[in-house]
């Protein structure tokens, strides 16, 4: 059963075209994603989906009689409205009802009142939507009822919207990033909501895990059309990896046959017969194909950035409070060198407070923290940098340095940085009153590596930025030999980067984890209860054995990063090593590199003997 088409629309705005002649449709129970890089229409076409804005060209066809509804990233809420009064808003009579039997209970109504209204609840046979209120309610933390909407945080206005929405029971769901603001645990809910739901949906996020699991059509908007794969994100990243090298092909096809063509074109004068004018016009649209790039979002980089000191960065029995609220205490780490670590925890334990306190904008109620000499830190924040809207966008970053130097003294430019990070020539001198909203995100983010820290702290860097930029963020990290930490609800960018977590608990405790997120993940889950079973004959427990002598899922996963561990010990073993064989090595450095051995030395021996201990069961 269709329930959406859209039939060659288009949107301009003044001379820039937005996006052309776009046409897809979708069935009953569809649930699609939306990939695209910043600036390419993605909110301008949902906007056009949910009836907001309308096309200039084309047409968007609903089935009629469903109910369709749109999660924006900046929703429009009653501001003045309770938060109580703002979930039920509206005028469907089963929310009206179980309003009504709330209220009562709350206010200790009873007799013909609290009996009209159950019978209401009863007459509606809306006792599910009671229970189904209450859960998602609690499932996205809302709790301060008697709170205006206007008093509440960006983060908390958008889960009472997304409340709101799912409480609607809508057929037609399109939603605009759903998982910012939303801590793990809440995004791992509405992963299991939409997907149990039978509702159709159509969304826009870079929670790459949340496509795996919810999506099974993933719709690919980019400057030359639109590509639409019947799968999830692992078989679209299989088929467009395909796609991309058949292109690839055609155009360097394209290309050998154009320069022949073109040779030709030269040396006619005129195209008079009908022959010679229709190989004209085949000129024209091989030359379109000819002259198209292919991406290369790859950044390989080899920084040259301020070497880093043994003293790195220190915390001897950190704690914070405000008030009567502990967020955490004792808490004591000391970093090393290349380490890349996660944070992670409910919103309101102390992330962002821990960062702050790192760059000196908060002091710690008890302990102390250590920076040492030879740190430059980098600090990607929440709320960005205050960006001049009349400023370029290579002015923008030219203002912090006009060269990133690398190593063998090469040096990446502005305008060279700014293309390996998806800003292409034709933007450059764009104002940045006309980047979108991930657009000016990434900018911020560029201003940062041109300073050339050597200790990058990230603040929910992937808020806001599409998939393809956050594989070149993810790949230049991967490359970048400094320290890490990272605050993120992204999973995948958290499992794909970090060696360690730092995990917030509700308690006052910060523990750090030897793994990354589904490490820590698979751990945190409650086991299975046993189930009873009979005494088994001598070959079943053969089998038994020989299942425990095989890796778990944990592992194996544990096995996979000690690899890359040892991996990245033994290079940089091997660097330490070269350096020791440098006449210029100064009596200060060796005594340091000495020290840092012992450390590297230590970590292979505990590794490898794990590393050892794990390679036995694997077959």
């Amino acid at each position: 059963m269709n329930y959406l088409s859209v039939e060659n629309i288009s949107r301009r705005f003044g001379e820039r075209v937005i996006f052309k002649d776009i046409s897809f449709g979708m069935a009953k129970g569809d649930k699609l994603a939306l990939v695209a890089q910043n600036g390419t229409g993605k909110s301008t076409l949902l906007n056009i989906l949910a009836q907001l804005d309308e096309p200039d060209d084309g047409q968007v066809v609903y089935r009629k009689g469903i109910k369709v509804r749109y999660l924006s990233q900046d929703p429009d809420l009653p501001v003045h409205l309770k938060v109580w009064d703002a979930v039920f808003e509206g005028s469907d009579p089963v929310m009206r009802a179980v309003k009504k039997y709330e209220e009562c209970i709350e206010n200790q109504v009873e007799g013909e009142e609290l009996q009209n209204a159950i019978d209401q609840i009863e007459e509606l046979k809306a006792w599910d939507t009671e229970v189904r209120v209450k859960t998602i309610l609690t499932e996205l933390d809302i709790h301060h009822y008697d709170l205006e909407v206007g008093q509440l945080s960006g983060g908390q206005k958008k889960r009472l919207a997304l409340a709101r929405l799912l409480l609607e029971n809508p057929d037609f769901l399109i939603l605009d990033e759903p998982t910012n603001h939303l801590d793990l645990d809440m995004i791992e809910w509405l992963e299991r909501f939409l997907i149990n739901e039978n509702l159709t949906l159509l969304m826009v996020t870079h929670d790459r895990y949340f496509l795996e699991r919810v999506c099974n059509v993933i719709l690919e908007m980019d400057d030359h059309g639109l590509y639409s794969y019947k799968g999830n994100y692992s078989y679209f990243l299989e088929k467009r990896e395909e796609r991309k090298q058949i292109e690839a092909s055609e155009i360097t096809k394209a290309k050998n046959l154009y320069r022949k063509e073109l040779d030709w074109m030269r040396r006619q004068p005129k195209a008079r017969g009908t022959k010679a004018k229709a190989r004209v016009d085949s000129f024209y649209d091989l030359k379109q194909v000819a002259k198209r790039k292919i991406d290369q979002c790859e950044v390989e980089l080899e920084i040259n950035m301020q070497r880093l000191g043994s003293k790195i960065l220190e915390f001897h029995t950190v704690g914070k409070s405000f008030g009567e609220k502990h967020l955490f205490e004792k808490f004591s780490y000391k970093f090393v060198r290349g380490e890349k670590a996660g944070i992670i925890g409910k919103n309101g334990t102390g992330k962002s407070t821990l960062l702050n306190m790192v760059m000196g904008l908060t002091e710690p109620t008890s302990g102390k923290i250590v920076v040492g000499d030879t740190v430059s830190m980098g600090y990607y924040n929440q709320e960005g940098m205050n960006l001049k809207p009349d400023g370029r966008v290579i002015e923008i970053v030219r203002e912090v340095g006009e060269y990133l130097p690398l190593n063998k003294g090469k040096k990446l430019s502005a305008a060279q940085l700014l293309e390996r990070f998806l800003f292409p020539r034709s933007m450059h001198f764009n104002r940045v009153e006309k980047l979108s909203g991930g657009e000016k995100k990434r900018l911020h983010l560029l201003t940062i590596l041109m300073k050339n820290p050597n200790f990058l702290i990230l603040d929910e860097p992937t808020n806001d930025l599409d998939i393809m930029t956050l594989n070149v963020l993810e790949n230049f990290l991967l490359d970048f030999p400094g320290c890490v930490l990272i605050v993120s609800h992204d999973r995948y960018f958290m499992d794909k980067l970090v060696d360690h977590l730092f995990v917030f608990n509700q308690g006052t405790e910060i523990r750090d984890f030897p793994g990354n997120y589904s490490l820590w993940r698979n751990e945190k889950k409650p086991p299975k209860e046993a189930k009873a079973v009979k005494p088994e004959s001598e070959k079943s427990e053969k089998k038994k054995s020989d299942r425990s002598n095989k890796l778990t899922f944990n592992e194996k996963r544990e096995f996979g990063l000690l690899e890359k561990d040892i991996e990245r010990l033994e290079k940089r073993k091997a660097q330490i090593d070269q350096k020791f064989l440098q006449a210029d090595t100064s009596p200060e450095e060796l005594m340091e590199l000495s020290e840092e051995l012992g450390i590297v030395l230590q970590q292979l021996d505990e590794k490898g003997d794990r590393w050892l201990e794990l390679s036995e069961k694997v077959e």
